[in-house]
């Protein structure tokens, strides 16, 4: 949980730093993210304040854009790759298969916060697909059993 006075100084402080740059919001954005892993509800309102927009802009903005987090990640990210040239290669059945592997019927969160399993979209290894990145790792020609057995390691 986050700490009201604390949360909204610190939050503060983010935008503060960004304000001067041209077109703020994705830097404070990520900033924000890269503090407390996601994008807490109650900055919408504040950043939104701040740079003079609608909070429904600030929202939108970060709904739109796919790495950022409304929730906090797990503790493994698991990305798996959902781009043509790895489906061509057996993406689908990897992302059924590792989903499977650790309990989940969709792209998210295990329920113990271990490990958060999300799509994205090119890692650059079309050539040996399909690919996926573990943590930070990017993982060619990726096989499920592999990549759980990792990831609940």
């Amino acid at each position: 949980m986050l700490d009201t006075a604390d949360f909204a100084a610190r939050l503060r402080e983010i935008i503060d730093a960004h304000l001067g740059l041209e077109g703020p919001l994705l830097p404070i954005l990520h900033a924000v993210q890269h503090e407390w892993g996601h994008i807490p509800e109650p900055a919408i309102p504040q950043i939104a304040a701040a740079l003079n927009l609608g909070r429904a802009e600030v929202h939108g903005v970060v709904s739109f854009y796919h790495d950022f987090r409304r929730e906090p990640a797990g503790k493994l990210v698991l990305k798996l790759c959902a781009a043509e040239a790895c489906q061509a290669q057996g993406g689908r059945d990897l992302a059924r298969d590792v989903l499977k592997g650790l309990g989940l019927t969709d792209f998210g969160t295990t329920p113990d916060g271990k490990v958060t399993v999300e799509r994205t979209f090119c890692l650059g290894l079309c050539a040996c697909g399909p690919s996926a990145m573990v943590g930070d790792r990017p993982v060619a020609a990726a096989k499920a059993e592999d990549i759980c057995r990792e990831a609940l390691a």
